[in-house]
């Protein structure tokens, strides 16, 4: 006899819904899904429209109750901002899940898919989707106010260079330029013999100040001022201010170095030219070809000043030159430069060509003049020093003649020079007709020192056509491929202007 086995598996029972007569599984209301929301809607009391400030300055949304914070569009840290719009009304509910819904980035709407559940009727628990919708609304935050006042700050850093030329300050501007150093500055005022840049910080102050330190030979002071104070809850309001003295030397200063400090730079020359000012002073011995670095702190333990001025600078034609092959070195003599080479030449100014006095010299620019060439240099003969250490020298021993640089003609370099640089925005203050004579000067310092152009973002302007590196007088030109592309998009994906951007070209 077999007996049959009944299967275990048993379907549940159906039941009619109470309101419409549907049939359903059993639950706890004994309703059906579409008749229990009709009855209670778990979303009540959560708005679905909210308002969020952003700050269109900075790029930053206001997070309650003070503070602005750095959100990407549909990021974790912008959607924790928006459920803390709705916090409270979330707390009487569960929710599930979040999510942000694709909108147009310029539609200034932001929208969030939440998913909840509620307990309702009897036990039964209701999950719901809906959508709220955040409308981004325009505020100026604090600090961009500050900003725009233009006469808030609470900290300054107060550059100085007591000098005639600012090459130097060029040069600096260029490095500010390139790491970025101005973005938090409030104002920059340039006046006669430095700038001020201005921070609604002081912490933003001490930055600047280190990267200073970093880039040129300097010393730094620094100060501070009592505005207000409250005894009852001991807070105190200062402003803060650096002062950063930069050395007063420039590239083609001649120098006059102490005896003990060119004694222990290798037995170096007392008569020095500066070629480079970077974060050290560079100083070439034109009569040997010894190099020396002098940092910040060895040149205020051991000062010396500028022979000469750059308006000082004479026009000298070549007469004869030659090389000096085998130069003999004395003991303990410190490196020699591999990028020049000394030369011998017997040189006439310009304005004395209708005479016979000639002035011989050696030179570090041995391998840039012929018989011909034009000069700019120093005549140190017919000078009145005024320096305690030339004073105290043999006159066997100072030069007459100290070559700078090959003249070249300025007009031609100023037409085919096809690249540009970027400025700050700065409130300038008493002019000099001469600045520009000085900054064209720093353009053809970048032309013919690769050492300092390695450290300037230069720019191609599209409007000079582009031609070949040298010119028929042999004048040094940057290349192309040191250049970047200055890009600038009209517009981006929010109907802003857009930003500039910066490639590098590719080499011809």
């Amino acid at each position: 006899m077999e007996y049959m086995t009944e299967s275990t598996d048993r379907t549940p029972g159906h039941i009619l819904c109470c309101e419409c007569g549907v049939p359903i599984s059993p639950n706890p209301a004994n309703i059906c899904v579409a008749c229990l929301r009709s009855k209670v809607d778990i979303s009540q009391g959560i708005p679905k429209q909210v308002s969020v400030s952003f700050c269109k300055q900075c790029q930053r949304y206001f997070q309650p109750p003070a503070t602005w914070i750095q959100c990407a569009l549909e990021s974790r840290e912008l959607l924790a901002l928006c459920l803390k719009k709705i916090k409270a009304p979330l707390s009487k509910v569960r929710l599930v899940d979040a999510g942000f819904v694709w909108t147009e980035p310029h539609s200034k709407r932001l929208k969030v898919k939440l998913t909840i559940q509620k307990e309702v009727m009897n036990g039964a628990i209701l999950q719901q989707v809906f959508v709220v919708d955040y409308v981004v609304q325009p505020q100026m935050c604090g600090d961009c106010h500050r900003v725009e006042a233009k006469d808030f700050w609470k900290a300054v850093v107060q550059v100085r260079q007591k000098t005639l030329h600012k090459k130097t300050f060029y040069y600096l501007e260029q490095l500010i330029l390139k790491y970025g150093m101005h973005q938090n500055t409030l104002r920059i005022k340039e006046i006669h013999d430095g700038l001020d840049f201005y921070y609604s910080s002081k912490q933003h102050a001490q930055k600047m100040v280190e990267f200073l330190q970093c880039t040129v030979p300097c010393r730094q002071k620094a100060s501070q001022r009592l505005i207000s104070q409250d005894i009852h809850s001991n807070t105190y309001n200062y402003k803060s201010t650096f002062s950063v003295e930069i050395v007063p030397i420039c590239k083609d200063n001649v120098v006059c170095l102490s005896p003990k400090l060119a004694q222990s730079l290798g037995n170096m020359n007392q008569i020095c030219v500066c070629i480079r000012v970077t974060s050290a002073i560079h100083l070439i011995d034109p009569n040997t070809l010894q190099v020396a670095d002098i940092d910040g702190s060895t040149f205020w333990s051991h000062p010396f000043n500028s022979l000469c001025h750059p308006k000082q600078l004479e026009e000298f034609i070549v007469m004869e030159c030659s090389v000096v092959r085998d130069l003999k070195r004395s003991a303990g003599a410190g490196m020699i430069s591999k990028k020049h080479t000394l030369g011998e030449v017997w040189v006439q100014k310009t304005s004395e060509m209708n005479t016979d006095k000639q002035y011989f010299c050696r030179t570090h620019l041995g391998h840039l003049l012929n018989p011909g060439d034009l000069v700019l240099g120093f005549d140190l003969a017919n000078c009145n020093l005024n320096d305690e250490y030339v004073n105290k020298m043999n006159s066997d021993r100072v030069p007459d003649v100290v070559l700078i640089k090959k003249n070249y003609d300025r007009t031609k370099r100023q037409r085919r020079r096809n690249w540009k640089l970027k400025e700050l925005a700065r409130d300038r203050e008493n002019m000099d007709t001469d600045d520009e004579r000085q900054y064209q000067d720093f353009l053809e310092d970048l032309e013919e020192d690769e050492a300092i152009r390695k450290n300037v973002n230069i720019y191609r302007d599209a409007t000079i056509p582009v031609e070949s590196d040298t010119d028929e007088e042999g004048a040094p030109r940057i290349s192309l491929a040191e250049m970047l592309e200055d890009l600038h998009i009209s517009q981006d994906a929010t109907g802003e202007e857009g930003m500039p951007l910066h490639k590098e070209t590719e080499k011809c």
